[in-house]
Parts: C-alpha cells; sequence; structure tokens
C-alpha cells in the first residue's frame, strides 16, 4: 500500500517499493507539457529517490532537459496505434516494447487524457501497477483508476490521477527554470535592431503580443491584435510580436497592420529565451495556446483571448488575477472577443509599477 499521502489522498494497491516509475504524456504541445508540472512535481515530492521516465514524443526532449528535477529521462512512444501524433508501425512498437519492458517499472502513471488510446499505451509498459483515469460507461483499465475529471482545470485533471497514486499535491503553480542562458538571449534579442526608437534599449517597458496558435482555429484577428499593438504603444509601451518559425506570416500580418515600430522575433527564440522575454514583459497578449501557460509559468501578467469554441475552464491560467481570459460574447454565437472587450482586459491587468530588464538584476546577471 502507499501510505502518508495525506488527508483526502486515497490510497492504492502499488507494489510496496516504487523505484522506477513510468509517466505517459505523448502530446505535443508546449501547454500540454507545462500542464504536467505539477502532477510531476507530486510525484517526485512522493518518491524523491524513483527514477521517473517520461513517455512521450520526441518533441519532448527539451521538457526533460529544463526539468531534470522532476524527469530523468525520455522514452519516446513508437508505433502505437489510436493517437494522432504517432504513426502506427508494428516494428517500431516492438521495440517500444522492448525498451519499455527493459525499463522495469514498478509504477505507471497515465497522465495523456481520458484513456482510450492511452490506457492500452499504458498497458504497454508492463509497469507492477497502473494508475489512470478512465470514462465511465467505458473500459476500465487494470490497477487503480479514477474517473476522467470534467468540467476542470487541466492542472486539476492530472492531479486526480497522482493523488489516486498517492501523491499529496505539491502546489498548483506551473513553474518554469530559467537559465542564465535564456536571459542572455533575451537581452540580445531586445536589442537585435539598434536604429529604430527604443529598440536598443532593453531596459525600455515592452508588451509581448503573441498572435499565433499551433491550432489556427485559436488565432484571434491579426488586425485585432494590431489594434491592441497601437493601444499599448499609446501608453508609452514598446512593442515586441513572438511566435514561431511557423507563425511568421500571422505574426509579420499583425506587424504589417501596426501604426508604430515593432520589434518582430517570430522564429528566433527558443523556449526558454521566449520564457525570459515573457518574464521581463509588463503584459504578454496572447491566444488560448502554449504561450498563455508558458507566461503563466513566469508570473508574467497577461490577457489570453479565447476562441468561441474555446475552453477557458480547462485551459485558462488558475491565477485569474494575474491572468485574465477574455471569453466570446453571449451573443451572436460564435463571436470572438471584441476589440473592446480586450482592450478593457489589457488596461485592467497593466500595472504602471510592471517588471522590466532593467527592474530585474537577474535577467541582467
Amino acid at each position: 500500500m502507499i501510505t502518508g499521502a495525506g488527508p483526502g489522498v486515497p490510497d492504492a494497491s502499488a507494489p510496496p517499493a516504487v523505484e522506477r516509475i513510468a509517466v505517459v504524456r505523448a502530446l505535443p504541445g508546449l501547454g500540454d507539457l507545462l500542464c504536467a508540472v505539477p502532477a510531476l512535481r507530486a510525484v517526485r515530492a512522493r518518491w524523491p529517490a524513483a527514477h521517473v521516465t517520461l513517455v512521450g514524443l520526441p518533441a519532448a526532449a527539451w521538457f526533460v532537459s529544463r526539468y531534470a528535477a522532476l524527469v530523468d529521462d525520455l522514452l519516446v512512444a513508437a508505433g502505437v496505434a489510436g493517437l494522432p501524433e504517432i504513426e502506427p508501425d508494428a516494428a517500431a512498437l516492438a521495440d517500444f516494447r522492448a525498451a519499455a519492458v527493459a525499463g522495469r517499472f514498478d509504477l505507471a502513471v497515465q497522465l495523456h487524457g481520458s484513456g482510450g488510446a492511452s490506457n492500452p499505451l499504458t498497458a504497454l509498459l508492463g509497469s507492477r501497477h497502473q494508475v489512470s483515469a478512465f470514462v465511465p460507461g467505458g473500459p476500465r483499465p487494470a490497477g487503480t483508476a479514477v474517473p476522467y475529471p470534467d468540467g476542470v482545470p487541466e492542472v486539476a485533471r492530472l492531479l486526480a490521477v497522482t493523488r489516486a497514486a498517492g501523491a499529496r499535491d505539491a502546489g498548483l503553480d506551473l513553474a518554469f527554470p530559467l537559465h542564465p542562458d535564456d536571459r542572455d538571449a533575451a537581452r540580445r534579442l531586445l536589442c537585435r535592431t539598434p536604429g529604430v526608437d527604443g529598440d536598443d534599449d532593453p531596459a525600455a517597458r515592452y508588451v509581448c503580443l503573441h498572435p499565433g496558435a499551433s491550432r489556427p482555429g485559436n488565432r484571434w484577428d491579426p488586425a485585432a491584435f494590431a489594434a491592441v499593438g497601437d493601444h499599448l504603444a499609446a501608453r508609452g509601451l514598446r512593442i515586441v510580436l513572438t511566435g514561431t518559425a511557423a507563425e511568421r506570416d500571422v505574426v509579420a500580418a499583425v506587424a504589417h497592420r501596426r501604426r508604430g515600430p515593432t520589434l518582430d522575433l517570430a522564429g528566433t527564440t527558443s523556449v526558454g529565451s521566449l520564457a525570459a522575454l515573457f518574464a521581463g514583459a509588463a503584459l504578454v497578449v496572447t491566444n488560448d495556446t502554449g504561450a498563455a501557460h508558458l507566461a503563466a509559468a513566469v508570473r508574467a501578467p497577461s490577457v489570453v483571448v479565447f476562441a468561441p469554441d474555446g475552453d477557458p475552464v480547462r485551459w485558462a491560467p488558475l491565477d485569474r488575477e494575474r491572468h485574465r481570459a477574455v471569453i466570446r460574447p453571449a451573443t451572436p454565437a460564435r463571436a470572438w472577443p471584441s476589440v473592446a472587450t480586450v482592450l478593457a482586459a489589457v488596461d485592467d491587468r497593466l500595472d504602471p509599477t510592471a517588471r522590466t530588464f532593467a527592474a530585474i538584476p537577474e535577467l541582467l546577471a
């Protein structure tokens, strides 16, 4: 039995000694991984000496490196059917199963989702005990299983599983470890276009606008982002646009519609340098995408614009004072939030004493 987890945390049948743990989270998004941090922190706090393996996608390698305090290595899920990010392949599946068996996992914790494809994936690991979520009325997996929570934040969904494993919550925040190299890179990016008014001064107060999203349906109108940028520039703030290389076009569309100088950093940032940029910003304005969770992880004040079909209950940052979620109006149906509504949230959230690179000594160290 797993004991000592604290009030309100059920005991679960499990090996008496847990030395090797597999955590399944085979999702591609930045936000998907960041939302798993509180659950991984709970696992590490409960079994501090255990070897924790993330069972995920190749793109999660950066996460394993960044969160070495929580995760020890990555086992790439390959060949498995039923997950859209993985190509079914018999030979790759055989290699994956062999690697999983060689891992000799005492405990597997399924933090992927409701279990349709992820519970069979977790069973392939051959662990001595499995803790999962499942949809009531659907197949119940072996081991300990809890009903998949609905109508709650993603962080809470994952913590329901780790609680079932006997791990007490160890905080809800999405911490992101910033390194000196991240801060140096961010400072260089802020200085990359000398000669443009204000662009050669990394201590100038700035805001980050992040108009992209991996899901195109989550992207607010570039003209609306440009209007927000014009409003903030009128308040004396420098406008910095961020995005991935794949989002260069949408970022360029915002820059084209702006009436003043804009620093376009699309495609130039790593996850770490983007986090450092957000950490030094007076405000981050973003769509419902991974950037919103990254802003939350570095405690940057933010405004998050949700699409008409978005799910703010599940995906909005938990701190609703520091981070403002702007959702669709009641009417008309499927309407996006208006520019006026977003500007009201921006003005309400913007603090005249907001942090800058000059005000945070560690960012300049």
